[in-house]
């Protein structure tokens, strides 16, 4: 329900995407559940990575690839990590940088399926995303159906 030009949330390659974010993402767009896993098997990246996805109206959503799994295992994602943060928003910042975008909504990154704590995450976010220059709205918690307050600050955490 952000307002942002594009939504970023975390992933692992081939991530069943059913829970929080994720889940609310596949259910209002389920062509990018199904590209999603196309270019999963298509390219099979690596934590740390990114993938841009385009739908209907114009929205964009960028998959960051926070945590190791979907391959094998029964496709469960695995945990994630600071350092797989940390590179995930530096592929984000090129994004941004490249494909121009103006306003970014993110969430509590690798914090659910991740197993990151938010007081690890936060700092990695202010740190790779406080620079781009655009509307960072950095969503503290996730409420479903909600709309949040967007105001125009550089890297804002609230909770939505």
């Amino acid at each position: 329900r952000s307002r942002a030009q594009v939504i970023a949330h975390g992933v692992a390659p081939n991530d069943p995407m059913n829970r929080g974010l994720a889940l609310a993402l596949r259910q209002q767009y389920p062509s990018l559940h199904k590209d999603f896993h196309h270019w999963c098997s298509q390219q099979h990246p690596r934590p740390g990575s990114a993938w841009v996805w385009s739908g209907p109206g114009g929205v964009r959503v960028v998959n960051l690839i926070t945590q190791d799994g979907g391959y094998g295992a029964g496709g469960r994602p695995g945990r994630a990590t600071t350092h797989t943060v940390r590179e995930s928003l530096r592929a984000l910042a090129r994004l941004v940088q490249t494909e121009g975008f103006q306003s970014l909504a993110v969430p509590r990154l690798a914090t659910g399926a991740g197993g990151l704590t938010w007081d690890e995450v936060l700092p990695v976010i202010e740190d790779r995303l406080g620079a781009l220059g655009i509307p960072v709205y950095v969503y503290a918690e996730y409420r479903p159906g909600k709309i949040a307050h967007e105001p125009g600050a550089v890297v804002e955490s609230r909770a939505v």
